[in-house]
């Protein structure tokens, strides 16, 4: 069995290399909060509910304790309370879709196309975050539907590291977070770039004291007003 090292933790690592479930949960979590952060969260989900992950009793808890599940301290999220609807939301099409089993959503693929159209379904999944998915599955999972590379390019081009999908140990972290800040420098950047040379420097507008303000001035105002003249 192939061992995952997303979180840093052994114990959670272990977890997301031998649970699908865990591991789709990971995923959702991955989003704005550091990578560690959201793949630690499903050992510490499991921890809490002091049981196996399960899609089927996830599916049917009562929300507002799956709520409070993700938002005691520390949180599981920075978003603890939206996360945990958008986990149920996909313990639940699992469970409609996929006998509740997490691994059946790329057993049952029959082709890499197949494959990221079943993930991007998926509660939490954009299309960027499917090809991610693919591209861990392909490269670290040994699942391999015919086309996977294609469909999930440019996070399933080999000898890259872009995501997740290429992390296997802490050089590889860095090289992926890297990686992802020289991203954001250069779309600063061009965004720096597109913008009007008008608008660049503009002073701040002075704003105008209402006019209905000057009118209704009473006597206090006016002979406040004077008495700072006289100064």
């Amino acid at each position: 069995m192939t061992t995952l090292r997303l979180s840093g933790n052994p114990e959670a690592d272990k977890l997301l290399s031998k649970d699908p479930l865990a591991l789709l949960i990971g995923m959702v979590l991955d989003q704005q909060i550091p990578l560690e952060w959201a793949f630690a969260g499903p050992a510490e989900l499991r921890r809490r509910l002091g049981r196996d992950l399960d899609a089927q009793e996830i599916a049917s808890m009562d929300p507002e304790a799956l709520a409070a599940a993700f938002s005691a301290r520390p949180a599981l999220h920075r978003y603890p309370g939206s996360m945990a609807t958008r986990v149920q939301e996909l313990c639940r099409m699992l469970v409609d879709n996929y006998s509740g089993k997490a691994d059946n959503v790329w057993k049952r693929a029959g082709s890499g196309t197949e494959l990221l159209t079943r993930v991007r379904q998926l509660p939490g999944f954009g299309d960027q975050k499917a090809k991610i998915f693919v591209a861990l599955l392909g490269k670290q999972l040994g699942v391999r539907a015919a086309g996977w590379q294609e469909v999930s390019t440019p996070y399933g081009d080999p000898e890259t590291f872009r995501s997740v999908a290429d992390i296997t140990d802490a050089a590889s972290l860095d090289r992926v977070r890297a990686f992802k800040q020289d991203m954001k420098a250069k779309a600063k950047a061009a965004a720096a770039a597109k913008t009007p040379a008008s608008k660049k420097g503009r002073p701040a507008k002075k704003t105008a004291a209402p006019k209905a303000a000057v009118k209704k001035a009473g006597p206090a105002q006016k002979t406040a007003s004077a008495s700072a003249g006289e100064r």
